[in-house]
């Protein structure tokens, strides 16, 4: 007799990732000759910058092929805390390298955090919505993600006193996320601030997954280690992924009190022991050579900036279309809400836009908000503005066909 897989209870309830579903039909139908727009991708179209390409290489020639510590190679961890420690707030204790924990991307080190700090009967807060994997780390970690719903009029983000209000007894952290995956919405000094007060208060550990930090249009977006020099119940998260656009050299880090990082170092080592060796190298050139990364770094968010105000200017043409203002990251979120009278309009949007008009979204029941869909911009400008007026003018057609 065949045996039968079952899932085991770790996993019976696991979804898999929206987002990656739809960048894998994407491919799929344009390996079949379709010409699609793809804009559920969520990573940087530009190249690694050639310097860190290259220091890559060079590293692998010296003989970087081997284990290296779980924790990560010291000259990295070095360099991890020596740029975190440009943003501490005036009074705080330097981060130090055993701060820090080198994982295989933020997503990584997201999980670990979320297994070392949470258990059943935890609940955690999730500002919604909110990036899909959140909710699926934390049910692998067996606690209860509970979602905390933003308001419209406040671009989806959440107050502390939203956070206050959904809290219980069994509350242990709350996730945190600015410029926000989806939305691209972006948290002020002052709004953090009320919630890092709450979580000190109430001893919530904060998870602050700052990825997109650096992709900020209107305004420099705040980073938590700016806005309080007590980090007892901080776990920030960070890595190479977006600002660096080395999205594929899965390069994350966390930086946590100290017994939090030994915690997640002993797990990672049993999980998947350290991150691979050549892309610390890279990593390690990206954040150490400032004087190049700098300026490439301001050239490719100066280029999302003009694609961000590209898009909204194709929006602007169509007044009925809503949608959040996109502060930072390189998302447009669409209020997709009504469209042909549907339960899940997001789902049915996202499934006939690819269909009829070759452009491919995430639907927003993916990030628990099925009245939504997001679409990247980080693509070249013009096939940007395409993408988005065929949303806008699908949208606008399937909202007509229900009246």
């Amino acid at each position: 007799m065949a045996h039968v897989f079952r899932p085991s209870a770790n996993i019976e309830r696991l979804k898999e990732s929206a987002t990656i579903a739809v960048g894998a039909k994407a491919r799929a139908l344009k390996a079949q000759g379709r010409d699609i727009i793809d804009m559920g991708v969520g990573e940087p179209d530009f190249d690694t910058p050639a310097f860190i390409r290259q220091a890559a290489s060079e590293a692998v020639e010296k003989g970087a092929t081997r284990y290296t510590n779980t924790q990560g190679i010291p000259p990295l961890l070095d360099a991890i805390a020596a740029d975190a420690n440009k943003l501490i707030r005036p009074g705080s204790t330097p981060i130090t390298a055993a701060e820090v924990v080198v994982s295989n991307g933020s997503k990584q080190s997201l999980y670990n955090a979320c297994v070392c700090l949470f258990g059943p009967g935890d609940e955690v807060l999730v500002p919604t919505p909110s990036w899909t994997s959140y909710y699926e780390m934390l049910e692998l970690a067996r606690c209860v993600a509970i979602p905390v719903f933003g308001d419209v009029e406040r671009s989806l983000k959440v107050t502390a006193q939203q956070l206050a209000d959904a809290s219980t007894a069994r509350t242990r952290g709350v996730m945190l996320n600015s410029p926000s995956n989806p939305t691209g919405a972006v948290y002020s000094a002052d709004e953090l601030t009320e919630i890092l007060d709450l979580a000190a208060e109430r001893a919530w550990w904060v998870l602050s997954d700052e990825i997109y930090q650096r992709i900020s249009y209107d305004a420099p977006a705040a980073s938590v280690l700016q806005l309080t020099t007590n980090r007892d119940n901080l776990i920030i998260i960070n890595g190479v992924a977006k600002a660096y656009a080395m999205t594929g050299w899965r390069i994350g880090w966390a930086i946590a009190p100290l017994a939090v990082a030994k915690a997640m170092t002993a797990f990672q080592s049993h999980a998947t022991s350290n991150a691979a060796a050549v892309s610390q190298h890279a990593a390690l050139a990206a954040l150490s050579n400032t004087e190049l990364t700098e300026p490439a770094i301001r050239h490719m968010v100066a280029e999302f900036h003009k694609r961000r105000d590209a898009v909204l200017a194709v929006l602007a043409q169509f007044p009925s279309v809503k949608f959040v203002y996109p502060a930072g990251a390189f998302y447009i979120y669409v209020d997709v809400h009504g469209y042909k009278g549907a339960d899940d309009p997001g789902t049915l949007f996202a499934d006939e836009l690819i269909e009829t008009e070759n452009v491919a979204v995430v639907p927003g029941g993916a990030f628990l908000t099925p009245g939504w869909i997001r679409a990247s911009y980080a693509m070249k400008q013009s096939v940007a503005e395409e993408g988005v007026r065929r949303i806008a003018r699908h949208l606008v057609a399937g909202r007509r066909e229900k009246q």
